[in-house]
């Protein structure tokens, strides 16, 4: 008896074009906090109304640079000091899409202030897929 194969696709389904799909990376750094919240939450809107798949915001440890320095600028006088810091808060997007739609997402109005950063990761290699040197 033959049997026959039936092709995998429904009918009325179009096949996907094969863009690739890319992990991307979208780094955030500011000064200011609600400036930078508002920027992560209008690109996580932006990437949910495209159905695409978010983790994030990761909320990196905020970096805190402290100076202190003499009050007096000869050096006579009294010990006084004045202590200056800055903290510099950053979050983490990533997003599984196409590179062309987050050229799209990207595209929205950046907060004053507010720095973004946007890079591809790199799968990571597997232990055993390495061939062995001598």
């Amino acid at each position: 008896m033959a049997t026959a194969i039936k092709p995998t696709q429904k009918p009325g389904v179009e096949e996907a074009e094969a863009a690739p799909i890319h992990r991307i990376r979208i780094t955030l750094t500011s000064k200011n906090v609600k400036n930078l919240e508002k920027v992560c939450a209008d690109l996580i809107r932006g990437a949910k109304e495209k159905q695409l798949k978010v983790k994030g915001p990761v909320r990196m440890p905020t970096r805190v640079l402290k100076i202190t320095t003499r009050k007096s600028p000869c050096g006579n006088g009294t010990n006084t000091f004045d202590r200056f810091e800055m903290r510099l808060h950053k979050r983490l997007i990533d997003l599984h899409s196409p590179a062309e739609v987050v050229k799209q997402i990207t595209s929205i109005s950046i907060e004053v202030g507010v720095e973004v950063e946007v890079g591809r990761n790199q799968r990571p290699v597997q232990c055993g897929a390495l061939p062995m040197s001598r």
